[in-house]
């Protein structure tokens, strides 16, 4: 049976309702080429100094991420990544309920705050913080 989480739980963490799926990708050009032509998203930009871009998809605030790596590991999963109005105190929530991170938080100046956590399984996480103008 499933259960939900309490409001102060929700409260805690500060969504905002966005949701990047991060998907890691051999080739950022065919990644980018199959998600556009295959799956008709909108490229909303690229950054090649971060091997990352990232697409529109059809599901209101959810993007499709792609991170270009060296090795992409078959049956390997997307990193959901949510969006939070304050990284710090998401932050200070896990911390209280003592989640494993993966280190402090990174900045993207000017684009985003990122952390990644994970879950009981070792699955990774994440949580952004848009720093952009429309953020």
């Amino acid at each position: 049976m499933a259960t939900t989480l309490e409001a102060p739980a929700r409260a805690a963490i500060g969504f905002d309702g966005g949701l990047t799926c991060a998907i890691n990708v051999s080739d950022l050009d065919a990644g980018i080429a199959w998600y556009r032509d295959v799956l008709g998203m909108n490229l909303l930009y690229r950054m090649d100094e971060i091997a990352w871009c990232e697409f529109e998809s059809p599901v209101a605030r959810v993007t499709v991420g792609l991170a270009q790596v060296e090795k992409v590991i078959q049956g390997g999963g997307a990193t959901l990544t949510f969006g939070v109005v304050d990284l710090d105190a998401a932050k200070a929530a896990l911390d209280a309920a003592g989640v494993r991170q993966d280190g402090p938080a990174q900045e993207i100046p000017g684009m985003v705050r990122l952390l990644t956590f994970y879950d009981p399984d070792g699955n990774a996480l994440m949580l952004y913080q848009d720093l952009s103008e429309q953020g």
